[in-house]
């Protein structure tokens, strides 16, 4: 259904339960965060087998696809890609979550993911004064359920298959 919508359709539309959601556009908290992730942290750090993408679909099911903020993927996923990937090429899905997106980046989506076999998922939220936090989960595969692995303020620092240790500090990145 995706890949068949007129070409001056908006850029980002995901399939959810079977209805097409169009995106809205970024905030500038949106925009700093996935920028700070995918330019300063995870691409650092990253294994070589592993690539940060963005804007790209994940076909959880024939009326699932979602688009995360990030992904973490398989670098050979790309030789294959067609579009969208599937979720064993899928290491982490991160996503931003904002007023219009709150009810699915946190319970909807999640949920998706898990029972896909997604191993990990982080959701950065705005708190009150503008920080972000990230709350960061792994999946347990006996049940497909994320479990909390932790929440962080300023600094996330965590185990992913890979050592990750991302200083949140949006300030510095402006500067």
């Amino acid at each position: 259904m995706l890949d068949h919508l007129p070409p001056d359709t908006p850029k980002h539309v995901e399939l959810i339960d079977g209805s097409l959601i169009f995106r809205p556009p970024q905030t500038g908290f949106h925009m700093l965060v996935i920028s700070l992730l995918t330019d300063r942290a995870l691409g650092i750090s990253t294994p070589p087998d592993l690539m940060v993408a963005r804007e790209m679909t994940v076909t959880l099911g024939m009326r699932q696809r979602p688009e995360p903020d990030i992904l973490l993927v398989k670098r050979s996923a790309l030789t294959t890609l067609a579009g969208s990937f599937s979720p064993e090429d899928v290491h982490l899905v991160i996503e931003v979550v904002s007023d219009e997106s709150r009810e699915r980046d946190r319970t909807t989506k999640p949920l998706k993911y898990a029972a896909a076999g997604i191993r990990h998922f982080w959701r950065v939220e705005m708190e009150a004064d503008g920080k972000p936090i990230v709350y960061t989960f792994e999946l347990e595969p006996a049940v497909r359920t994320y479990v909390a692995t932790g929440i962080h303020r300023g600094h996330l620092k965590a185990d992913i298959g890979f050592p990750v240790d991302i200083d949140l500090d949006l300030s510095k990145f402006i500067s």
